[in-house]
């Protein structure tokens, strides 16, 4: 489909409401909330821009996973669950709008109130929510859903919880959620919590739930049937509750979406072309104009569609967990980092076609600037400067090589940070200061063929520095558990950033998070000075001191050489059946798991 309609002056308009920021006052309910000043949309929208709000519903389509499942609770640490299932199948009390940096427009809830200074929020239900039975959903089942996701549920919900000062019922539709923590984010990021059944989880162990148990959801969709490790069911609701609601217009237009799952990416891609899949994303833009030229393509029955976006960087690459030496020494990071040569890493798997990350926020206003810290910046590094690694304040850049398979440069620039370190090579192995080996293992997912790609070639250059390195490939359920207890050495890492970074990032890489199981903060950061940067981007004043802030953060999580990384994705491949369709108009977060196939039909009339 044609994507000539975008239009970047829309964009540019969206992403710059982050800068020209202004706290306007909320005295009475309203139909959104925004981080940032106003809400794009007025309270009489008909629908979000970026949707056809007249999309014909109908149709079926089959998605594929690699690895496997052993739980459809989404909601909680025990077991590996579909990624997409809550997407599906639960509601929130507002929804994301994803043309803005970070808005939020009524859902299950109709209306949301708050003071000047966000110390408390207000919900008031819709009438005739309901649960996929039926059943009404009350203030009652609100305040069960965040005292149990707060207590039972996955540990990215107890941040918001325990800064939860009171919740309670003020009418017969309303609850008021005071906090107890000057976050302004807060009471957007309640407004996002998902909501569960009391009848159905009151007095059961909800952390501990088996497959059998799929909690009731809200959603326009339910699971009808499923497989564990094989397949899960998806069913749109004919009696959804909120198929008339502004927000969902043009939205799930799908009768049914179907999860199946694959060992591996390679298989899955198999499937994908002999037709049992719909859609794939492709993450390789050497693999996209490489392999996608099969005979479904020729023929016009796959369209390959590419889909821009304006937000952060992220970051994706190898991360190192620095509760176990050596990769506690920044400076055996530094060494580990220059040992990756990316660009003939680049070359061979992707012909050189993605641009490297060079930082957390790179490709955006939040990214940091090059060059020695400057201004506000500066001011808010300064205090912890003498703990903080070499170039977050002078300036640093990702090293580069010449791009051949020897990388000589790169070899003895890392050879001379392991001797600063204490370590020496004899005898063609590199060892530790007590004369014992070095070495590790990479832990992967075996269904990521293109991470054990990168691991093996990054393997052969830890070889010419004498040292040990193993590919520890396993399956998803395994996987996650491991990292989930911070059970690696090196294992993969992949982060989306938003242009609104805010209470997410204590749980991405804050201290209280390195030592919690389940958290994001898989690299181990015990950092008084990424605590600090972190709050003061939550307790920003102006557009000045929040993005110096989230610049100085930049700073020290990339010059803190957490993570080798990878290549950048400036844009989304979607390969799809000619009959699926999406709008021309596309957001500015550009695809995402609430994108494609949210906003996404069906037609076979061409």
């Amino acid at each position: 489909m044609a994507l000539d309609n975008f239009s970047s002056a829309q964009g540019f308009a969206a992403v710059s409401s982050l800068i020209l920021w202004g706290f306007a006052a909320q005295a009475e309910p309203r139909h959104a909330i925004a981080m940032y000043g106003d809400p794009a949309l007025p309270a009489d929208f008909t629908s979000l821009p970026y949707v056809n709000a007249d999309a014909p519903k109908g149709g079926a389509i089959v998605l594929g996973n690699t690895g496997g499942y052993d739980s459809l609770n989404p909601f909680v640490l025990k077991g590996t669950s579909p990624w997409q299932l809550p997407f599906f199948t639960h509601e929130t009390l507002m929804g994301r709008s994803w043309d803005e940096p970070f808005t939020l427009y009524g859902l299950l809830a109709e209306t949301v109130e708050t003071n000047e200074d966000r110390t408390w929020v207000e919900f008031t239900l819709r009438e005739g929510t309901t649960f996929s039975d039926g059943s009404p959903l009350t203030v009652e089942d609100v305040i069960f859903s965040f005292n149990m996701l707060g207590t039972e549920g996955h540990p990215r919900y107890l941040s918001l919880y325990n800064q939860i000062a009171s919740i309670e019922q003020t009418s017969e539709r309303a609850v008021r959620i005071t906090f107890d923590s000057e976050n302004r984010e807060l009471a957007l990021l309640a407004g996002l919590r998902p909501i569960v059944s009391k009848a159905q989880w009151e007095g059961r162990d909800f952390a501990n739930a088996t497959v059998q148990d799929i909690p009731l959801g809200s959603g326009p969709y339910s699971v009808t049937d499923y497989e564990p490790g094989r397949f899960v069911q998806l069913t749109r609701n004919p009696d959804y509750w909120g198929a008339d609601i502004p927000f969902r217009q043009g939205t799930h237009n799908y009768d049914s979406v179907k999860l199946d799952f694959y060992g591996d990416s390679k298989v899955l891609f198999e499937g994908f072309k002999a037709g049992e899949i719909s859609a794939v994303r492709e993450f390789n833009a050497e693999t996209w104009s490489s392999q996608y030229d099969f005979p479904a393509i020729e023929r016009g029955d796959i369209v390959k569609s590419v889909i821009p976006h304006q937000k952060p960087s992220g970051m994706t690459g190898f991360v190192m967990n620095t509760r176990r030496a050596p990769f506690d020494d920044w400076r055996v990071r530094d060494a580990l980092i220059h040992a990756f040569n990316f660009e003939f890493i680049n070359d061979t798997l992707t012909g050189n076609a993605q641009p490297r990350i060079t930082s957390y926020f790179s490709n955006s206003v939040l990214g940091k600037e090059d060059g020695p810290a400057e201004g506000r910046v500066a001011e808010l590094l300064l205090p912890y400067q003498d703990t903080l690694p070499y170039g977050t304040i002078e300036g640093y850049a990702l090293p580069v090589s010449d791009g051949s398979a020897r990388n000589r440069a790169g070899i003895r620039a890392a050879m001379a940070q392991f001797e600063a370190a204490g370590y020496m090579v004899e005898g063609g192995k590199m060892l530790r200061g007590d004369g014992t080996p070095v070495s590790f293992t990479i832990l992967i997912a075996k269904g990521s063929t293109e991470d054990i790609a990168i691991a093996e070639l990054y393997m052969r250059a830890l070889e010419r520095l004498g040292i040990d390195a193993t590919i520890d490939a396993i399956d998803d359920a395994q996987y996650f558990s491991r990292t989930g207890e911070f059970d690696f050495d090196i294992t993969t890492f992949r982060r989306s950033l938003s242009l609104s970074p805010g209470n997410e990032q204590k749980f991405y890489w804050g201290s209280e998070a390195a030592d919690q199981p389940g958290s994001r903060n898989l690299m181990g950061a015990r950092s008084p000075a990424i605590d600090a940067m972190i709050n003061a981007m939550l307790n920003a004043r102006d557009s000045a001191d929040f993005i110096a802030a989230t610049r100085a953060l930049d700073r020290i999580l990339t010059a803190e050489r957490f993570v080798i990384p990878f290549w950048s994705y400036t844009e989304g491949r979607i390969a799809h059946v000619k009959e699926m369709k999406f709008p021309d108009t596309l957001p500015i977060y550009g695809d995402g798991s609430q994108w494609m196939p949210e906003v996404w039909w069906w037609n076979d009339s061409q």
